[in-house]
């Protein structure tokens, strides 16, 4: 048998085996858990309060998560798998894709329990990032008996493309600086990033109540109905909330340099880096203008410049 061969069948014996067993959420599905993500969310579905409220179901993870405390009921099997796949140099890891079943709503007082398993290992694949395998696990989640939804969530663990000829500088090269990153595009948002290619700040609006939305999404999170048309921004906006990057340094950006959560003039909020004044004279209230700023051949960002900013010397960044 190949070397390769060998280490997959070695791969291939953690499918099956069990992440997690019968462990139990931290705390029972409750309010103040409720209207702390719906705030944080901005959905104002009324489904989600009242005496009869029901958790949203993309809570559901949620109430699986233990805090700095960590569970009873921990199996070894993943840990191990991931340690077989860094010893083989597999060492870079990214979460690519997660995907959520609902089979019946979590009302305040239910007291959740969960299974976890590795459900399947890929052949080895080849990426932009480098060469490695999916790993998909899925997390079954009951109330009592009965499985109430189910969690699926995928990574890639991988061994990065090392440039041929190339020594791994131990600073960041700017003479030559890396591409930026790419957004992820996806079904959901596509027609976002086709306006942006455009020049055009679209923002979804649902036909049902009219309700914007941003980010983009499926459904409207007002009145739960699916259809949607778009409304294309104004361009003026102001600084709802910023944070300047210092850290961690990364060779495609320059910190530091602010970015902001923008309130958008319709409503909405949006994030994006914010131009026209050093970093360390931006503030919540500033009013921001549009631009679109081409970073490199075929990519473009809708970025934010601070306006009446006579007198004050920036750069952008």
């Amino acid at each position: 048998m190949k070397a390769g061969d060998e280490f997959a069948t070695r791969l291939k014996a953690y499918e099956g085996r069990r992440a997690a067993v019968a462990r139990a959420g931290r705390d029972p599905v409750n309010m103040p858990m409720i209207r702390h993500w719906c705030e944080a969310m901005g959905d104002t579905n009324p489904a989600y309060s009242g005496p009869d409220a029901i958790a949203p179901p993309t809570m559901l993870q949620a109430w699986t998560m233990s805090g700095l405390v960590g569970h009873t009921g921990r199996t070894h099997a993943y840990d191990d798998l991931l340690g077989l796949l860094d010893e083989a140099g597999f060492t870079s890891v990214v979460a690519t894709d997660c995907e959520q079943e609902y089979l019946r709503p979590l009302r305040p007082g239910d007291e959740i329990t969960f299974d976890s398993v590795i459900e399947s290992i890929s052949e080895k694949k080849t990426t932009k990032l480098g060469t490695g395998y999916f790993v998909t696990t899925r997390m079954d989640i009951r109330v009592g008996p009965d499985l109430v939804g189910t969690h699926r969530f995928r990574i890639l663990k991988y061994a990065p493309i090392r440039r041929a000829g190339r020594e791994q500088p131990s600073q960041p090269d700017r003479r030559q600086k890396p591409a930026r990153p790419r957004p992820v595009v996806n079904r959901d948002n596509a027609g976002f990033w086709e306006g942006v290619e455009q020049h055009r700040l679209l923002i979804q609006r649902c036909t049902g109540c009219g309700t914007l939305r941003h980010p983009w999404l499926p459904g409207c999170n007002a009145c739960g109905g699916p259809d949607w048309d778009t409304v294309e921004a104004s361009g003026e906006g102001t600084v709802y909330s910023y944070v300047v990057m210092h850290h961690p340094p990364f060779p495609a950006f320059d910190p530091p340099y602010a970015v902001g959560l923008i309130e958008l003039a319709e409503g909405v909020r949006m994030i994006g880096n914010v131009l026209g004044v050093p970093y360390d004279k931006v503030r919540i209230g500033l009013p921001v203008r549009l631009e679109f700023q081409e970073y490199e051949e075929e990519l473009a960002l809708p970025v934010w410049r601070v306006q009446e900013a006579e007198g004050m010397q920036g750069a952008d960044t």
